[in-house]
């Protein structure tokens, strides 16, 4: 089972504010100035500690929607019950859908948070299951 997610930030507010609109709630600030999360908690379970601050000013995190690959963190994969009333959200919010695929019945859609970090929100066809749930 995961514990947590960790997320460096540049900007603490910004970043809790994004997440929000995802649903996920600030649980505590354990002292992001020095360094420590901020932890929000989704209704799912799903905890996310947001650190920081970023201290290198030209850092963007170019990974998994670009051509260049580097090593490293690419994304997080979250399960959605509607990806078409998740898709209407976020256009109402003017957040910006920048990718997606299908496939084995399952369909995904990719945004970044304000630090270019990428979600991916996953819904699954009635009868499909998680990708590597219990195939060989």
């Amino acid at each position: 089972m995961v514990d947590h997610v960790g997320i460096r930030i540049r900007d603490r507010d910004r970043s809790v504010a994004f997440y929000g609109q995802l649903g996920f709630e600030l649980v505590a600030d354990a002292g992001f100035d020095d360094g420590h999360p901020v932890i929000l908690r989704h209704p799912s379970g799903l905890v996310l500690n947001l650190l920081g601050p970023s201290t290198v000013e030209k850092d963007e995190n170019i990974l998994m929607d670009v051509d260049a690959r580097y090593a490293g963190y690419t994304h997080i994969a979250l399960q959605d019950s509607s990806l078409e009333r998740t898709e209407a959200m976020l256009e109402e919010l003017g957040i910006e859908i920048t990718g997606g695929f299908e496939f084995k019945g399952m369909r995904a859609i990719f945004v970044r948070d304000p630090d270019r970090n990428v979600i991916e929100l996953d819904g699954y066809d009635s009868g499909a299951t998680a990708i590597g749930a219990g195939e060989e």
